[in-house]
């Protein structure tokens, strides 16, 4: 096996004296990062930093939480997910009291 020259990420190497007393290359292996959430950026808890081929071969368990969003965004921007779409059908349904009770008013004053 040749060596690579060049300082790139993908050849990271360390030189590490074997049992015979001998000085070899061994390459290391890309630092994986911890996925993060998609609307903030925070790093998700609970998923681990792996690379793309540790994660193909873990268990679907390990690579996400068991909540809606769970391996993609983090617990807090989800709460505000929620809480903003619970907001918005409130809204709407305020929206519909208040025409109803304006036509009412109407019918009222044609009266």
């Amino acid at each position: 096996m040749e060596d690579c020259g060049g300082s790139s990420p993908s050849n990271i190497r360390k030189i590490v004296k074997t049992p015979g007393g001998k000085l070899v290359y061994q390459v290391r292996a890309k630092t994986a990062k911890v996925p993060s959430c998609g609307d903030c950026g925070n790093k998700l808890a609970g998923i681990p930093a792996l690379r793309p081929y540790e994660l193909s071969r873990v268990s679907k368990r390990v690579k996400h939480v068991s909540r809606a969003y769970g391996g993609s965004r983090c617990g807090v921007c989800v709460r505000s997910r929620i809480v903003r779409a619970f907001l918005v059908e409130e809204q709407k349904v305020v929206k519909h009291v208040l025409k109803k009770q304006q036509q009412a008013q109407k019918k009222k004053a044609q009266k």
